[in-house]
C-alpha cells in the first residue's frame, strides 16, 4: 500500500495551478476497512468512537495493524489513505432497527433472513439486574431469539445458590449466569464458588456495574471516573461527569451500544461463552 509521506506538503485540496477543489471522497470507517495515516500507520477499524478534545466531542477510529496492535486516530477530514486515494473517514450508518434486517447483527453473527423466534427453551441465562439484561438485549437479543434463550435479571446474586437449587438445571435445563465484578476475592466469586452443577456456567466481568463495561469511547469521554471506595459507584460516575441522576445516565450507556465494537471484551468473551453453553 503507498505511503504518505509528502502527501501534507501542500493543500492536498488544491492543484498546484490554482483551480478549484478537488472533493476528497468520504467513507463509512466500517469494520475490517484497511487505511493508513499519514503518519504511515496501517491498520484495519476495529472500531469507533468519541472523545472530548478542549471540550468538543470528536470521532476516533481505532486501527488494528497486522501484529495485533491497536492505535487510535481523530477523524479529521482528509487524513486517510485507502488503496492510494486520500479520503476522509465518517461514522458508519447506525445498525438497522426494524424489519431492514442487517447483513450481521448487533453481536457480529451473520443474520439470518424468514427465521422466526423459536418458542423459549428451558435453559436460561441470569444476569444480576434490569440493565444487564438490557444491555444484553441490545447486542444479542437477535441471536438469543433464535436460540429460543430467555434472559432473566435477578436482581443480585446474594441468593444464587438457593435460585440454582429452585431452578434444578440438568442437561436439557442448563444455567448460564453472568456476575458483575467476579475477580479474584471478591464477595461474588466466592457465591459462585459455592455453586458446583455441571449443568450451570458463572461467567463474569471485572467490572464493578454493567456500565463499566461499555467503552468510554463509545459515550464520547476520554475514561470512566475513578469513584472513591465507600461511594455507591453509580452515584460517583453521575456527580463526576455532571449528569442529573443515574436514569438519564443510563439512558445514554444505553443509546451509546450500537454493536458488539461499543463493549470491552471480557463482557464479550463472558456472553458469548455463555450462549454457547446454553444452546449446546
Amino acid at each position: 500500500m503507498p505511503r504518505l509521506h509528502g502527501v501534507y506538503s501542500d493543500d492536498v485540496l488544491a492543484s498546484r495551478s490554482g483551480r478549484s477543489r478537488k472533493a476528497v471522497r468520504q467513507v463509512p470507517a466500517e469494520p475490517d476497512l484497511v487505511v493508513e495515516t499519514p503518519q504511515g500507520y496501517c491498520g484495519a477499524v476495529v472500531a469507533v468512537g468519541r472523545t472530548v478534545v478542549a471540550g468538543e466531542q470528536r470521532d476516533t477510529v481505532t486501527l488494528e495493524d497486522r501484529f495485533g496492535r491497536r492505535r487510535e486516530f481523530p477523524m479529521l477530514p482528509a487524513s486517510f489513505l485507502l488503496e492510494g486515494e486520500l479520503v476522509t473517514l465518517v461514522r458508519p450508518a447506525p445498525v438497522p432497527v426494524g424489519p431492514v434486517r442487517p447483513g450481521r447483527t448487533a453481536s457480529g453473527s451473520v443474520a439470518v433472513a424468514g427465521v422466526r423466534a423459536q418458542v423459549a427453551k428451558a435453559s436460561r441465562i441470569w444476569v444480576e439486574g434490569l440493565h444487564d439484561a438490557a444491555l444484553v438485549e441490545r447486542i444479542w437479543g437477535e441471536d438469543l431469539r433464535i436460540e429460543g434463550i430467555v434472559v432473566e435479571p435477578l436482581g443480585g446474586i446474594d441468593d444464587l445458590p438457593g435460585l440454582v437449587l429452585d431452578f434444578a438445571p440438568a442437561a436439557g435445563r442448563r444455567l448460564g449466569v453472568l456476575v458483575d465484578h467476579l475477580v479474584p476475592g471478591s464477595k461474588e466469586s466466592r457465591i459462585a464458588a459455592t455453586v458446583t452443577s455441571p449443568h450451570v456456567l458463572i461467567n463474569g466481568h471485572p467490572y464493578v456495574d454493567i456500565w463499566q463495561a461499555v467503552k468510554p469511547t463509545a459515550l464520547g469521554i476520554p475514561a470512566w471516573p475513578v469513584v472513591p471506595r465507600g461511594l455507591p459507584w453509580k452515584e460517583g460516575v453521575v456527580a463526576a461527569l455532571g449528569v442529573s441522576d443515574p436514569r438519564e445516565m443510563w439512558r445514554r450507556v444505553l443509546a451509546s451500544v450500537n454493536s458488539y465494537a461499543d463493549v470491552e471484551v471480557p463482557l464479550l468473551r463472558s456472553v458469548e461463552e455463555l450462549i454457547d453453553f446454553v444452546t449446546a
